[in-house]
Formats: structure tokens, sequence, C-alpha cells
């Protein structure tokens, strides 16, 4: 179930805006820094390189590696209706990092949250996948989350990254680089 806008982080929410409506400034000068009160620590300061969003058109993997790219992203999938993805996808990524002694109770989280058959963020995933990582995470592992984690990279990749490129946020910030 999708909670819409809300559920985005706000950070995410206004440095979506920022670059869309300070895209054009920021690709006259090769390094601007973009902060806003109330940013968490991994946002507190931010460069965008002119060619940045050229680089997110050649991988998947490239444009989650970017800040930017990645809130944009984020944003995109809010306006999709499928934000729960990246979510998810991104709770794997702070889950695979958690000190062994955290791990019970974060899984639990997570399978609550994103898997569970009642989840208010359910990601689309098959019976027989639900099942391994129901069973992976009573006894859970940094790697309890991979086999779906996998999945729905999988699915990002082929489908929502795909209509991302096909934006008119991303077409509009590729078009003003490449003329400048």
């Amino acid at each position: 179930m999708c909670r819409g806008l809300e559920s985005l982080p706000i950070t995410c929410l206004e440095r979506a805006k920022e670059l869309k409506a300070l895209f054009g400034s920021l690709l006259q000068k090769s390094d601007h820094s973009i902060t806003g009160a109330g940013q968490t620590k991994k946002c507190d300061k931010l460069r965008l390189n002119t060619d940045e969003p050229l680089k997110w058109k050649e991988s998947f993997e490239k444009l989650l590696s970017c800040q930017n790219g990645l809130c944009l992203f984020r944003a995109f999938l809010v306006s999709e209706f499928s934000e729960e993805n990246i979510a998810f996808y991104l709770a794997c990524e702070d889950y695979r990092a958690t000190k062994p002694s955290k791990l019970a109770t974060k899984a639990k989280k997570i399978y609550e949250e994103f898997i569970g058959s009642d989840a208010p963020r359910e990601v689309n995933l098959d019976h027989v996948t639900k099942a391994i990582i129901k069973k992976n995470t009573e006894h859970p592992s940094q790697s309890c989350f991979d086999l779906a984690q996998s999945k729905i990279y999988t699915l990002m990749e082929k489908d929502c990254y795909p209509r991302f490129l096909k934006s008119s946020t991303y077409l509009e910030l590729s078009r003003k680089t490449k003329a400048s």
C-alpha cells in the first residue's frame, strides 16, 4: 500500500525540487553545493557536476550511486506509486551494515514493513521468495534479504529505470546538460 508523498523523506522532496528548479544555473558552473535546513548528515553537502545527469543514463548502478540521482529517482518512484521498491532496496543496504547484535530486530522490522502479506509498503515478490526470506529471518544473517533485494533491484532496473530515463524531468535535465 503506497502512502504517497508523505512517505518520502522531506530531504528528498526538497532535493528533487531544488534540482529541478536550480539545474539550469547549476549547469553554468562546474561545482555547486546544495544544502538546506533539516537535511540528514548524508545530504549535508552535495555537489552536482555538469555531466552528472548524463552519467545516470549509463547504468542503473551509476544512478543509485549518486546522491542527487538517487533523490531524483526516489521522487520519480513516488510519482509512479512504487517508492516502496527503492525504500526496500535501501533498507537492505542499511541492514547489511548492521551490527550482528541488532540483526534480529532490524530483520523483523524490514520483513513486517516490506515483505509480510499485510505489510504497509509491501514489495512485489513471488510466494517462494517470500517464504525463503521468512525462513532466513528466523536466524538472521547479513545476507538474509539478498535474494529479495536482488529481485527488487532487477525489477527497478528493467521497469522503473527505463521509465525514469523517459520522464520529462530527466529528459529536461539531460537536454540542459548537453546544451551547456
